[in-house]
């Protein structure tokens, strides 16, 4: 995710959902959403001026997937011991919870197999969901144990591969995230295998071949690969050319993900972080407009309009707070990578912002989360918070421009 991939980390990330395509094989069904928090402990809550003031626009009807969805939860609730219907609902709330960037629906779907939640062996399908939704929670641990259980039992399970190199990768260990991603290459499409493969071996030294494998891959597949494989694919690559250097490579891919034309928040983002990166905030606004009820696409709009010197910027920074002060108040700790970067660059306290770039890096690295160490230790001048991180990047021999620049900057200092 941001962000990089998830399998190589938006924060990422949670577990894609796996389906069978129309040839019998195994294929990516959604993009990871990002989610975006902050740190409310200096937040004033943002205070309408009226009565008349509107604060968000809901949907005025439900549209059919959400009356189904909303039917099938019915149903459940007087059948809760139905295990198909409880697979299928949860997974339709799954999904729900991705296209909206909404993580209540994440809640609605553990309430859906609940009957098998907390049961010694759950079955299979319900271990992978918990998975899912563990990992979203960031209980990477707990969500590998689900998994490993799945493999024991089902070694051919190629959705517990995948997920398996997911997190993985979420927690920086590359090569590990690179053996899960070959198994895919006997159970899964050509696309999601290289996908898969490419992005854990682009962070781990292999960049420039990672990136031509995948290219490959997607020119002799793209007429037969699903749009969300190939959605996936184009988003790696972009990030891969944009963590080179080659900004017009990665300009392209983004493009080329969008005219696919499928909503997708963690492009959105990623695409506004590099338009962000490339002192393009007008285009953010463009490419954003009035998307703003996933977090992660409010704080991006809140950080172009800074470099614009915007007059909604006020406005979106104080709801921005008001959702942090929200997540805080329900226990809700587990997105400190975007509280590190809400607190340094739009709240502009860059020691609070060390403080939790350095909680997060304990939890997961990936190269923003290597960032936002590097960027507030460089600002708040802490060459020895930043050890860790640059020691880590050598050891891995991470290749990212910005990474490098931030790294030579703090060794300077």
């Amino acid at each position: 995710m941001y962000r990089t991939y998830i399998l190589g980390d938006s924060d990422m990330f949670s577990i894609r959902h796996i389906k069978k395509n129309r040839h019998g094989v195994l294929a990516i069904a959604g993009l990871l959403s990002v989610c975006l928090f902050g740190n409310p402990g200096h937040a004033t809550p943002y205070l309408p001026s009226s009565d008349d003031e509107v604060l968000e626009r809901l949907p005025t009807q439900a549209n059919n997937a959400d009356r189904q969805l909303r039917q099938m939860q019915r149903v459940l609730n007087n059948d809760p011991k139905n295990l198909a219907l409880a697979i299928r609902t949860a997974n339709a709330l799954i999904e729900k919870a991705r296209s909206d960037a909404d993580p209540r629906y994440y809640g609605y779907a553990e309430a859906a197999v609940g009957y098998w939640w907390k049961q010694p062996q759950p079955p299979s399908a319900v271990l992978m969901l918990r998975a899912t939704i563990r990992q979203h929670r960031h209980d990477f641990d707990g969500a590998l144990a689900d998994v490993h259980e799945v493999l024991a039992e089902e070694p051919r399970n190629a959705q517990a591969w995948l997920a398996q190199a997911v997190i993985q990768a979420v927690k920086g260990d590359y090569g590990q995230a690179l053996n899960s991603c070959l198994i895919l290459k006997r159970l899964s499409s050509r696309l999601v295998y290289a996908s898969c493969a490419a992005n854990a071996a682009s962070l781990s030294g292999k960049a420039k071949p990672a990136y031509q494998l995948l290219k490959e891959t997607m020119a002799s597949t793209a007429s037969t690969a699903d749009v969300q494989e190939q959605l996936w694919a184009l988003t790696i690559l972009a990030e891969i050319a944009a963590r080179l250097g080659d900004n017009g490579a990665a300009e392209t891919h983004y493009l080329q993900a969008l005219a696919l034309k499928q909503r997708d928040v963690y492009l959105l983002s990623a695409y506004s972080d590099f338009l962000l990166d490339q002192n393009r905030p007008a285009d953010v606004v463009t490419l954003l407009g009035g998307d703003t009820r996933p977090d992660g696409l409010l704080l991006r709009l809140a950080l172009a309009e800074q470099a614009l010197g915007s007059a909604t910027l006020a406005q979106h920074v104080s709801e921005l707070q008001v959702r942090m002060a929200a997540y805080r108040l329900r226990g809700d700790t587990m997105h400190q990578r975007e509280e590190a970067r809400i607190t340094k660059q739009l709240l502009k306290q860059p020691e609070q912002a060390l403080r939790l770039a350095l909680h997060n890096w304990a939890v997961q690295r990936e190269p923003w989360d290597a960032r936002l160490v590097l960027e507030t230790a460089l600002a708040v001048d802490d060459v020895g918070a930043a050890k860790p991180v640059i020691d880590w990047l050598r050891r891995w021999h991470m290749e990212d421009n910005i990474l490098q620049r931030l790294t030579a900057e703090l060794e300077l200092s």
